[in-house]
């Protein structure tokens, strides 16, 4: 009896040993570089930012000059052919003015000041847009900001090429260590810029002139893509 239970417990622990999974395999090594790709291109687009500002003793009167003058800055706009879609309104807001005076506040009046973005599809009409709002009442040309009309095409493909310079220093960096690029296990992307995105600043005097725009050039503006990329090597 003894030695039927010593057998029996014997097959019971080599069943058991096989039935056991075998270990995982050991992780492959990896290699983690980031890749960047830059693409250059001319903007072909502008936005003129436009204000027309005005102070008054009444909130109404403020109000009242302010939109004359917009509305003036948008009917000549118009006239020149400015599609009605090419025109946003980014700011409309009314304030309060005070000054001190022995620690108190003295009402001032108010002012009211209406600001619209105006798309330029053709950037040889850039000057005459900033004369043209600033001839019809505008009080300020506060900034004219380039950009590009293909924007999102120029992007993917500074992403195509950021993605090959990451594929290529794994590359590098795995031959430096005696291996090779077996399989692209991630690629993550840390970003997409567009620099620089030129602007130019005018304000119009105190008693509503402007001094001639000068010559505007977009320059070139550079789109840069930045991935990071984990390749298996062996």
């Amino acid at each position: 009896m003894i030695r039927a239970l010593t057998f029996a417990s014997v097959m019971l622990t080599a069943v058991t040993a096989a039935a056991q999974p075998p270990p995982p395999p050991a992780p492959m090594p990896t290699v983690v570089v980031r890749g960047q790709g830059e693409v250059r291109a001319v903007p072909d687009v502008a936005f003129v930012t436009i204000g027309a500002e005005a102070r008054a003793q009444t909130p109404k009167d403020a109000q009242a000059t302010a939109a004359k003058a917009m509305t003036a800055v948008q009917q000549r706009l118009a006239a020149a052919g400015v599609p009605r879609d090419a025109v946003r309104t980014l700011t409309y807001d009314l304030q309060a003015q005070f000054d001190f005076s022995s620690g108190k506040q003295v009402p001032r009046g108010f002012l009211a000041r209406n600001v619209i973005e105006v798309r330029v599809d053709d950037l040889q009409k850039v000057g005459d847009t900033i004369d043209l709002a600033v001839s019809a009442g505008g009080t300020s040309v506060e900034g004219v900001r380039f950009d590009l009309k293909q924007r999102d095409a120029l992007e993917r493909e500074a992403l195509t090429k950021a993605v090959a310079d990451e594929r290529a220093r794994a590359e590098a960096a795995a031959k430096g260590a005696g291996a090779s690029v077996v399989a692209v296990l991630r690629i993550e992307e840390s970003g997409v810029e567009a620099r620089p995105m030129q602007s130019a600043m005018f304000r119009m005097a105190a008693d509503g002139a402007a001094a001639a725009p000068p010559p505007i050039v977009p320059g070139e503006t550079s789109i840069r893509a930045s991935v990071t990329l984990t390749a298996a090597i062996k």
